[in-house]
């Protein structure tokens, strides 16, 4: 039996080969399916089935991909009734990839079609040796059964039985193969473990802790992080079947007049992606900014209306190819073109740029402490504003800022500020597309302030590789 394992940072998407003599099998597969065949290939193996566990909702699924480009057969939760041609399993099928038996768990709670692949190696003896548990278990969590509106208790309690009734009665000895780890909000405090095991959560993962089936779903349904907006559209996308990507557009290189023209239409946004500090100095007015080096997809997702075209401005045509790979991984499609020779460019066309002004950690300590009114935004999630913030500061994070910029005034100076100057860049961008005429960025955010000795240390960042949202009980507030 072979397994290997594939990660997608920034998703925090693990999607797994698992081969047996000749054939094998992709489970939970992203968009991109090149590295699958590669890694077939490489290993003298034909791709002969992928395997779902369940209606992803945090990126858009690879499975129609690999069908379309292999003899491979779908397998899928049968209640989840998908669209495209494909074999519907439940609770007590099975079937074989050589020597390898794989008998389906249903594992509701995640979502309500979910299921678990329990494997088999016929070779080495009948007890299951790995199980493919998606988004039920997780190394140090299991799966957030809030993503359903009205139904999070429900699924909630599902969850506990799925957990204490059929996963943990599997082997302490069996491999546990999650679809995500750290940095996922599929759940809330993933480890940066990638796999375990069936003993080491049973002793170790504090939500299996709870034995008290109604302890547990008030853990589960209370203060979980925010969910972005995609998460609602990808579960039904991977549903009917994700449009092909040998269909989608082609990515044109447009110059500075066809750029133009093309960004005045109503239907097309504008995504600045270069670094904050790039966007600062000079962009398309009007553009949105979601930095590239940060948590671009899931932020992307997030923010972009799904339905527009999308022009990019990058540093590179490579790193446009780049953002259009991410983008499609959340199910934002129509990527149709890039800024040929960058903002360089667009400056010698003469055409209008507009500017946010970087205020460094020094120049923000003498706004919010000097005789001017400052109005100061924290964009972070509540639970991170919860542990730590600035006095004074307004939390308002920065996908609300869409909605919720009516609560600020436009006219008024505005700082606004994240953990390290990504998250409140994108926030001044939604702001400058609302009116707001004084708009500050604080470079570096509160990782710099920190750093200069002005506050406390970040937990996020003094934890690189946990979870993105932590959930802290508040902290003694120091700072102006």
């Amino acid at each position: 039996m072979i397994i290997q394992q594939f990660f997608v940072t920034g998703l925090a998407h693990s999607s797994y080969l698992l081969g047996g003599t000749e054939t094998c099998a992709i489970i939970d597969p992203r968009r991109d399916v090149e590295v699958y065949l590669d890694a077939a290939k490489a290993m003298g193996m034909e791709i002969a089935h992928v395997l779902e566990t369940h209606l992803h909702a945090d990126f858009v699924s690879g499975h129609l991909e690999l069908a379309d480009r292999t003899d491979s057969q779908i397998y899928a939760p049968k209640s989840a009734h998908c669209a495209f041609d494909h074999v519907g399993v439940a609770e007590g099928d099975h079937f074989e990839i050589d020597d390898l038996r794989l008998r389906v768990l249903e594992t509701p709670g995640h979502t309500p079609e979910h299921i678990s692949y329990v494997v088999s190696d016929s070779t080495r003896g009948e007890e299951p040796v790995s199980v493919f548990c998606g988004d039920t278990l997780f190394v140090g969590d299991v799966g957030r059964p809030d993503l359903f509106p009205g139904r999070a208790r429900e699924l909630a309690s599902k969850l506990y039985e799925s957990l204490h009734e059929k996963l943990l009665h599997l082997p302490d000895f069996c491999e546990v193969y999650p679809a995500h780890g750290a940095g996922s909000l599929c759940g809330r405090m993933l480890g940066a473990k990638r796999t375990s095991t069936i003993g080491y959560e049973r002793n170790y993962n504090p939500e299996l802790q709870i034995a008290d089936r109604e302890k547990f779903i008030t853990s589960l349904t209370t203060d979980m992080p925010p969910a972005p907006d995609h998460f609602s559209r990808c579960s039904e996308i991977n549903r009917r079947g994700p449009t092909l990507v040998r269909t989608l557009p082609t990515l044109d290189a447009l110059d500075p007049k066809s750029f133009y023209e093309r960004s005045k239409r109503d239907d097309t946004i504008v995504v600045g992606v270069r670094g904050y500090d790039s966007f600062g100095c000079q962009h398309v007015p009007g553009a949105f900014h979601i930095d590239f080096t940060g948590n671009f997809a899931t932020f992307a997702g997030w923010v972009l209306p799904p339905d527009a075209d999308i022009l990019l401005v990058t540093d590179s045509g490579e790193q446009a190819e780049a953002a259009k790979v991410w983008l499609r991984r959340v199910g934002l499609d129509k990527v149709i073109g890039y800024l040929d020779g960058g903002m360089f460019e667009w400056a010698k066309a003469g055409l209008p740029t507009s500017y946010v002004r970087q205020l460094s950690i020094e120049a923000f300590r003498q706004a919010i402490t000097g005789d001017q009114k400052m109005v100061l935004v924290d964009v972070r999630s509540p639970s991170e504003y919860a542990a730590y913030h600035i006095n004074g500061a307004l939390n308002i994070p920065f996908a609300d800022l869409r909605t919720r910029y009516t609560e600020l005034d436009p006219t008024a100076p505005t700082i606004v500020i994240c953990n390290t100057g990504h998250r409140s860049s994108m926030g001044v961008s939604i702001l400058k597309q609302r009116g707001f005429t004084e708009v500050f960025n604080v470079a570096g955010g509160m990782t710099g302030y920190n750093a200069a000795g002005y506050g406390l240390e970040c937990p996020v960042c003094s934890v690189p590789h946990g979870p993105r949202f932590f959930t802290l009980e508040p902290q003694e507030k120091r700072g102006g």
